[in-house]
């Protein structure tokens, strides 16, 4: 039985867990593509040698060559650069956009088929960077970022309650930034409330800290960025794509009109399957947090806007 190919471009921190993470979970044959030679196939032969301790078996192999995208049924783009202590996420955009346009050229050119996942930050800007240069249906192009802090509310909550953060459920929308909105009702601890389990004060701190995740992060390692949790949102979206499964996980989509949103990129819950984003799941907010969505939107438009003043290398 022929498996699925997967590729992941960089072999960073951040793609390498994916790669390995997708191995280990006997997804996919793997493809770990970077630019610095010997890095991908290094680490793709190390992670070969795991699979008898692990007992995958999978294929794992690296180059330096975008044409070994060819063949791909999804491609997880992870090359940029990381932040460093004192960056935002919107400071790595004319860098990023260097990076990432070109890619998404190659991946147009040899893998016109492939379903795109981003992960390079600023994440709502890539996707729409990505979406613009490979002219794929907005089904076939998505952002990384709404299953990441999802997870860090849902870790945040579970440690200050004692729980396992399994039981959390949440959902997280918006940009992958500053602005990002936790929708406060959607968070529950196996059926409760949130807000009947911890005083509003304290939750207003952890969504505070869910926003500050990443920054916290690089303020800590003060050399690169997460990469554990990154890698885990993005390997649950490349299952539920190869699985099938219809699963409604956040994602970064193009949106066409739902939350009275058009022509930006934003995170929102989708439907994942086999094609890619199968629908958007529009959930009922309440005026703010529809008024916080909407700030987001104009934030990432003013960005998007800043693409056309910057010369991409092609």
């Amino acid at each position: 039985m022929s498996m699925p190919k997967v590729s992941v471009i960089g072999a960073g921190n951040v793609g390498a867990t994916t790669a390995h993470l997708i191995a280990l979970k006997g997804l996919a044959d793997v493809m770990l593509i970077d630019v610095v030679e010997g890095l991908p196939q290094g680490k793709a032969l190390d992670m070969s040698q795991s699979s008898p301790v692990e007992g995958f078996s999978v294929h794992v192999q690296g180059g330096n060559d975008l044409a070994a995208l060819e063949g791909s049924r999804i491609v997880v783009i992870t090359a940029g650069m990381a932040r460093k202590p004192g960056m935002s996420r919107d400071d790595l955009l004319a860098a990023n956009v260097g990076i990432v346009g070109p890619i998404a050229d190659k991946i147009k050119q040899v893998a016109a088929q492939a379903i795109v996942i981003v992960v390079t930050n600023p994440l709502d800007v890539m996707t729409a960077l990505v979406l613009e240069r490979t002219g794929f249906p907005r089904t076939r192009v998505m952002g990384m970022a709404g299953v990441l802090d999802t997870a860090r509310l849902r870790a945040f909550i579970g440690m200050r309650l004692g729980v396992p953060p399994s039981d959390v459920q949440a959902m997280v929308l918006g940009s992958h930034g500053d602005l990002m909105v936790p929708i406060r009702t959607s968070i529950t601890v196996q059926g409760t409330p949130v807000t009947s389990l911890i005083p509003a004060a304290e939750l207003e701190q952890i969504l505070q800290r869910t926003k500050d995740g990443g920054a916290e992060i690089v303020k800590l390692l003060k050399q690169g960025s997460a990469y554990y949790a990154p890698a885990s949102s993005a390997v649950e979206m490349v299952t539920a794509i190869l699985r099938d499964s219809h699963r409604i996980l956040p994602a970064c989509v193009k949106l066409t009109g739902e939350y009275k949103l058009r022509d930006v990129c934003m995170g929102v819950p989708v439907q994942l399957g086999a094609a890619g984003v199968e629908r958007v799941v529009e959930l009922k907010l309440d005026a703010a947090d529809e008024k916080a969505l909407q700030a987001c939107a104009e934030q990432v438009r003013a960005m998007i806007g800043g693409l056309a003043q910057i010369t991409v290398k092609s």
